[in-house]
């Protein structure tokens, strides 16, 4: 029994501790929604020469360049370029068209006004996720290196378990709510910044795979929980079972030694009555 408990409490650790990475890498990287910004074209000058549009400029020194576009009325589609552009809880960062590297903004400044409290809400019960998972590892790394007693360690496993189960609610709530402040973003955000299209990054795989990864880890607690409860309800009955049966027998032989002390007393007490009769008896 105490080898299968251990088994389950360092799989409950590992549930844990994988959550917890997985949650803090999700809150502090970028990468939670992805996708592409339809954007004008730059004009053309001495240090952009591709992808630009050409106002009038010198046009027999860029017809070979097919990445320059004449501007004109009838252009269309072609004044625009898609920019890369991903989004996590804290920054958005897209593409410079101007320069190399990336250029990011707060995502905090860029929700529309109706949906920042919910943001900080999403942002709160974030940490708050993280905390209560600090908490649950904790106890379950005590109760599996240093609890001394069987009874100390399902205290330490009842209240994991209760820590577990608080901060996967926690992190669920979070998800959707930043899910939900991202989408009205996406209408409702600035002009410069609104995705052309978009979809969920790893970022967000990861945030959901540390809830799973949360609950697993509360179950797997629970159900060492309930195991180790069970075996020993189990081991009592049959300890009281095997000791009224021992009590019995023991009632048993106690009454048949007694029985058998009386009979012997009676016997005893007959045959001194019979010598008292025979020595009191004239000759």
């Amino acid at each position: 029994m105490k080898t299968n408990r251990r088994c389950r409490a360092l799989l409950a650790v590992s549930l844990n501790l994988m959550a917890l990475l997985f949650s803090t890498t999700a809150f502090i990287t970028t990468h939670w929604c992805e996708g592409t910004q339809r954007v004008p074209k730059p004009s053309c000058g001495k240090e952009k020469k591709t992808n630009c549009l050409n106002y009038g400029g010198n046009e027999t020194a860029n017809e070979t360049n097919q990445n320059v576009v004449h501007y004109s009325w009838e252009t269309g589609d072609d004044r625009f370029l898609f920019r890369y552009f991903h989004t996590g809880i804290w920054y958005s960062c897209e593409e410079n068209i101007n320069a190399a590297g990336e250029k990011c903004r707060s995502f905090i400044d860029l929700a529309p006004a109706s949906e920042k409290g919910v943001l900080w809400l999403s942002v709160v019960s974030e940490v708050l996720y993280i905390m209560l998972l600090v908490v649950g590892f904790s106890l379950m790394c005590l109760e599996l290196f240093h609890s001394s007693s069987v009874i100390d360690g399902l205290k330490l496993n009842a209240f994991a378990a209760v820590f577990t189960v608080l901060s996967g609610l926690l992190g669920m709530v979070a998800h959707m709510m930043y899910t939900q402040v991202f989408q009205v973003t996406v209408s409702l955000g600035p002009e410069d910044w609104r995705p052309h299209s978009w979809d969920y990054g790893w970022s967000f795989c990861l945030a959901w795979g540390s809830f799973t990864c949360c609950m697993a880890a509360s179950v797997t607690t629970l159900n060492s929980y309930t195991k180790t409860v069970i075996e020993f309800r189990h081991k009592r009955k049959i300890f009281e079972q095997g000791f009224r049966e021992e009590q019995n027998f023991l009632d048993q032989e106690a009454i048949k030694y007694f029985r058998e002390r009386a009979e012997e007393e009676r016997a005893e007490a007959g045959d001194l009555r019979l010598q008292c009769l025979h020595s009191c008896s004239p000759n």
